[in-house]
């Protein structure tokens, strides 16, 4: 499953990557994040792997983030793997007219075992999930800027 999303942002491009790469700020935008531990590497940068744990509904899960690419603002890639499902998330960020930037996510999932089913069954809630992530995040930025 392949797919965009995307937001814009009502603040300058460095303002934004700069809030993006700071792992301190993930908890006020990614919905659920219980703690992330970086396991190797130097936090940011191409092949660092950060475990991260997640509570969704009344379960925890695991996923192991790999960063890929890291050359901010123009392309930030980290790959994902937890229990029967592994994802790719590219973000790009290209700047707006009026200070604004415009936030862009390249999706790409796999999966396997009983994750296949729920992916076939339910595909518009991976799409939903990523979406939000972005809404959060941008709600997150605009709001962090009026109280600095």
């Amino acid at each position: 499953m392949n797919y965009l999303a995307s937001v814009e942002i009502d603040l300058p491009i460095n303002v934004v990557v700069s809030l993006f790469k700071d792992p301190e700020n993930y908890r006020y935008w990614m919905e659920g994040l219980l703690s992330l531990e970086l396991k190797k590497g130097v936090t940011g940068e191409v092949g660092a792997e950060t475990l991260y744990r997640f509570k969704m509904g009344k379960r925890e899960m695991e996923m192991m983030e790999t960063v890929e690419v890291s050359d901010l603002p123009d392309e930030y890639a980290v790959s994902y793997n937890a229990k029967g499902v592994s994802n790719t998330v590219i973000s790009k960020f290209s700047e707006l007219d009026g200070g604004r930037t415009l936030l862009t996510t390249e999706n790409k999932f796999r999966f396997t075992g009983f994750m296949r089913v729920i992916a076939f069954l339910m595909p518009g809630s991976f799409k939903k999930q990523s979406q939000k992530y972005l809404n959060d995040f941008k709600d997150f930025a605009e709001k962090n800027k009026l109280n600095s």
